[in-house]
């Protein structure tokens, strides 16, 4: 037991942490897509037709409107009703929010 917590005392002294380089979001900057606030008549001229459209989700309340998503080659356009509220890049993760409130970590 005594060679146990002497080699415990040792790997805890050895302690090593990785550290995760949050990456700028340039990848997103290179790609134009629809303006958050846009009609899908404006995102059609825009952008031409999408590749796929799918038909609307929800709208059986004013609580849950209908949502739409258009899927172009490089993204994804999500509509409530019929204006624009997301884009999402596809292979491009999302922007990280609140960067100013991460702490970094103790030793």
């Amino acid at each position: 037991m005594l060679a146990f917590a002497v080699a415990l005392g040792a790997f805890a002294g050895a302690a090593q942490a990785d550290v995760l380089a949050m990456p700028e979001s340039a990848s997103a900057a290179t790609v134009s897509v629809p303006a958050r606030g846009s009609s899908m008549a404006t995102v059609s001229q825009q952008f031409g037709e999408p590749s796929t459209k799918h038909p609307a989700k929800g709208g059986g309340s004013a609580k849950h409107p209908p949502i739409t998503r258009w899927d172009y080659p490089a993204f994804s356009v999500f509509f409530e009703r019929s204006t624009v509220i997301d884009v999402v890049v596809k292979g491009v993760p999302m922007p990280i929010q609140n960067k100013d409130e991460l702490q970094p970590a103790s030793p």
